[in-house]
């Protein structure tokens, strides 16, 4: 059991900075994978963004998702082809539904994002956070999404999944790190000591002190490297 999501977060980045991976960026899924997301992008002294996904209901079930949109520049939209195709669904009614959907996306872009664009991951290793998943579906639409977006490696982060999903999602990323992987998965709660619901300010705080940890790691290194080269001159001299 976690004690909260932090503590999930800082086990996972001990278990990432062990690989080195090679320009790492995060990428949590909101409004739960933020604070997990935080504390590896710490560890790894990597940058830190959402990836937010919409789901598409079918019609007249709109729990049944038969597609999603992922934002992007511009956002990319992934078919769940096996409902598509039970719901003998058209490419009209496919524009339709999404249209349907776009401006929830563009409200929760606003809400998290403003009008800076998504960081670029074309030829990162790209770390999608969540902080659990039951079925994956939500990070199998992502992992789906940024494979257009040209990135050189996508990795899977989460701190606890049942091994079925575990397997399905190793599938689809280049490499899956899950710490917990109970044979009988239960409601994602029962993993934390302390799960409370997350609000969208509580989400913006944590990105911006994200960024601002970034900054000053950032800075000190920069620092570091002008001292080092000051004094290796003035021993050359």
């Amino acid at each position: 059991m976690f004690r909260d999501r932090q503590d999930a977060g800082q086990k996972l980045g001990a278990s990432l900075e062990r690989l080195q991976l090679q320009d790492p960026i995060i990428l949590a899924l909101p409004r739960g994978g933020v604070p997990v997301a935080a504390e590896i992008a710490k560890a790894l002294r990597a940058p830190l963004d959402l990836v937010i996904v919409r789901k598409v209901g079918a019609p007249g079930n709109p729990e049944l998702a038969v597609a999603a949109i992922v934002d992007g520049d511009p956002p990319d939209v992934v078919l769940n082809r096996e409902i598509v195709e039970a719901y003998a669904l058209g490419d009209g009614a496919l524009r339709v539904l999404v249209a349907q959907e776009r401006p929830e996306l563009e409200r929760r872009r606003a809400a998290y994002r403003g009008k800076g664009p998504p960081l670029p991951v074309a030829g990162k290793t790209v770390v999608i956070v969540d902080d659990g998943a039951a079925t994956g579906t939500t990070m199998k639409v992502a992992i789906r999404a940024l494979k257009r977006r040209s990135p050189q490696r996508i990795i899977v982060a989460l701190p606890v999944a049942p091994p079925e999903t575990v397997d399905e999602l190793a599938q689809e990323a280049d490499l899956t790190v899950c710490l917990n992987q109970p044979a009988r998965f239960r409601a994602l709660s029962y993993y934390y000591g302390n799960f409370p619901q997350l609000s969208d300010s509580e989400v913006l705080d944590m990105m911006a002190l994200a960024r601002e940890d970034r900054r000053n790691a950032v800075e000190r290194t920069r620092s570091g490297t002008n001292a080092a080269s000051k004094s290796r001159h003035e021993a050359g001299t």
